[in-house]
C-alpha cells in the first residue's frame, strides 16, 4: 500500500518533474552548441584554418548524442500530457495545442530536414551547403525554444483567452497568447542560459585537456585547438554572464508584477509590508509561516524589486495556506542560481584579464576553476526551472487553473509503477550517454582528427615536438599570438 500523502497528483508531479529535469539539460546544451558549431564552421570557411574544422568535427559528435537524448526525453514528456495531465490538455488544449504544433512544424521539421546533412554530409555536399545546414539547425533549435517558452510563459502570465461555459479555454487573440507579459524576458533569459551552459562546458573541457597536457609535460594532438576553444568560451562567458544578470533582473520585475506569490516565495516574504528587507539566508517554514535563522539586509528588498521604498510588497500572508507556493525550493533554488551566476561573471572577468595579459594558459588555478565551473550552467538551469515551476504552485495556469484540477483520473499505484520504470530506464540509458559524452570531452579534439595512413605520419594523441619558444606568447601562428 502507498502512503496516504502519495496520491496521484503528487506522484504525477514528481514524475513530470523527474522527466523534465532530464530533458531540459539537453536543449539547454544543444541550443548553444548548435550556434557554436555554426560559428566554428563559418570561421573555418572564412579563414581556412584547420583548427576550426577539427573543433567542429569534435563537438558535432557531442551535439549528435545530446540532440538524440533530448529528442527521446522530449517525446516522453508529450506522452505524459495525455497519461497524467489529460484534464490540462482537455481544458487548455485550445490555447496550448497550437503553440506546441507550431514548434513541431517550424522548428522540429527544420532541424530534422537538415540534421542529416549536418551530421553525415561533410564529404557528400559542398562546404557552403553544409554550412547552411548547420546554420539552419541552429536556427531551428532557437525557434523551438521560442515556441516552448511561449507556451510555458502563457501558463505563468495567461492572457488573450476566454473560458467557455464547459470550462475549456479558447484563444481570443493569439498574438496576446504568444507574446504574453513574461515571454520576452524569459526567452532572453533562457537563450542566454543555453549559450552560457555551452560556453562553460566547452571552456571546462578545453581547460581539462590543457591541464592534462600540462601535467604530462607534453603537448599532444589537439592541444592548440583546446587553446582556441578556451579563449572563445571565456570571451563568450565574459560578455554574456553580465547580460544574463540584467535579463534575470528584468524577468524578476515581471514576476513581481504578475506573480506576486512567486516573488514572495522566492524572497521569503511572509508579511505584506513596505520597505521589505533582502533575505540573504533563512530556512522558510510553511507551517510556522516564517523564516528560521534569518540573515537579512534591512530596506533593500524594494530596491531589488525595482519599486519605491514606500510601496507595499505582497507577502505570503495575503494568501490562504493552501494557495501559497511551497517556499523552500524557490527560496534556495533562486539563491543557487544567482550564486552560480556571480561565479560565472567572476570566471569571465578573470579570464578576460588573463587573455588581455596573454597569460590565460599559464594559470593552472584559472584552468582548474574553469573545469569546476563546467557543469554549473546545467545546475543553474535546473535551479531556475524549479524556481519557475514550483513558485507557480498551486496553479498550473497562474490564477486560473489549479494543478489539482489538471491531473488525469488515474490511481496512484499506476503512476507509481510508471515513475519507478522511468527512474530505472533513465538511470541506465542517460547515465550511459552522459558517460560516453564525458569520455569524448576528456579525449579532447584529438577524437576528431582522422587516423593517418601508415606512411610516417604521427598517430593522434602522440606528443608534439617541443620548440624552443613553446611558451612564448608572441609567436606568429598561435592563438593570442602563441605557437601551435
Amino acid at each position: 500500500m502507498l502512503p496516504v500523502d502519495l496520491d496521484a497528483l503528487l506522484l504525477s508531479r514528481l514524475q513530470f518533474a523527474f522527466t523534465i529535469a532530464f530533458h531540459i539539460l539537453f536543449p539547454a546544451f544543444t541550443i548553444g552548441l548548435a550556434a557554436y558549431l555554426a560559428v566554428l564552421e563559418g570561421l573555418w570557411l572564412w579563414t581556412k584554418r584547420e583548427a576550426f574544422k577539427v573543433l567542429y568535427l569534435f563537438w558535432v559528435k557531442i551535439f549528435a548524442l545530446s540532440f538524440g537524448m533530448g529528442v527521446v526525453s522530449g517525446v516522453v514528456l508529450s506522452y505524459q500530457f495525455g497519461t497524467n495531465w489529460s484534464e490540462f490538455i482537455r481544458l487548455t488544449g485550445g490555447v496550448i495545442g497550437p503553440l506546441l504544433a507550431y514548434e513541431v512544424l517550424t522548428a522540429f521539421f527544420l532541424e530534422a530536414s537538415f540534421l542529416g546533412v549536418m551530421l553525415f554530409g561533410w564529404k557528400k555536399v559542398g562546404p557552403k551547403l553544409h554550412f547552411a545546414s548547420t546554420v539552419l539547425v541552429a536556427v531551428g533549435t532557437t525557434i523551438s525554444a521560442f515556441w516552448i517558452l511561449s507556451a510555458n510563459s502563457w501558463m505563468q502570465t495567461p492572457q488573450g483567452f476566454q473560458i467557455m461555459a464547459d470550462g475549456r479555454f479558447e484563444a481570443t487573440d493569439y498574438m496576446l497568447v504568444i507574446f504574453n507579459p513574461s515571454f520576452p524576458t524569459r526567452l532572453a533569459h533562457m537563450l542566454l542560459a543555453a549559450f552560457l551552459t555551452t560556453g562553460l562546458v566547452v571552456g571546462g573541457a578545453s581547460a581539462f585537456r590543457l591541464l592534462k597536457d600540462r601535467s604530462a609535460g607534453v603537448k599532444t594532438e589537439g592541444w592548440s585547438e583546446s587553446r582556441i576553444s578556451l579563449v572563445m568560451a571565456v570571451g563568450l562567458i565574459a560578455v554574456l554572464a553580465p547580460l544574463q544578470l540584467v535579463a534575470g533582473h528584468a524577468s524578476g520585475e515581471v514576476t513581481h508584477k504578475y506573480q506576486p506569490s512567486k516573488t514572495a516565495a522566492i524572497e521569503g516574504y511572509w508579511e505584506t509590508r513596505a520597505d521589505q528587507p533582502l533575505h540573504l539566508f533563512g530556512i522558510p517554514d510553511r507551517e510556522a509561516q516564517k523564516n528560521h535563522f534569518e540573515v537579512s539586509i534591512p530596506g533593500v528588498g524594494n530596491l531589488i524589486q525595482g519599486v519605491p521604498k514606500d510601496e507595499v510588497i505582497t507577502g505570503l500572508d495575503r494568501y490562504a495556506r493552501e494557495d501559497q507556493p511551497p517556499p523552500f525550493i524557490p527560496f534556495f533554488g533562486f539563491r543557487i542560481m544567482v550564486g552560480l551566476g556571480m561565479l560565472m561573471i567572476g570566471l569571465g572577468a578573470w579570464g578576460a584579464v588573463l587573455i588581455w595579459r596573454r597569460r590565460i594558459f599559464d594559470s593552472p588555478l584559472f584552468l582548474r576553476f574553469a573545469v569546476l565551473m563546467g557543469p554549473s550552467g546545467f545546475i543553474a538551469v535546473l535551479a531556475g526551472w524549479m524556481v519557475t515551476e514550483v513558485g507557480r504552485q498551486p496553479w498550473v495556469v497562474y490564477g486560473v487553473l489549479k494543478t489539482r484540477d489538471a491531473v488525469s483520473p488515474v490511481v496512484a499505484s499506476q503512476v507509481a509503477t510508471s515513475l519507478i520504470a522511468y527512474v530505472a530506464v533513465y538511470s541506465v540509458v542517460f547515465t550511459a550517454g552522459a558517460i560516453f559524452i564525458l569520455r569524448l570531452m576528456a579525449e579532447g579534439p584529438v577524437a576528431a582528427i582522422a587516423e593517418p595512413d601508415p606512411r610516417g605520419q604521427r598517430p593522434p594523441g602522440t606528443p608534439l615536438a617541443k620548440a624552443p619558444d613553446d611558451t612564448t606568447p608572441d609567436g606568429p601562428d598561435g592563438v593570442l599570438g602563441g605557437p601551435q
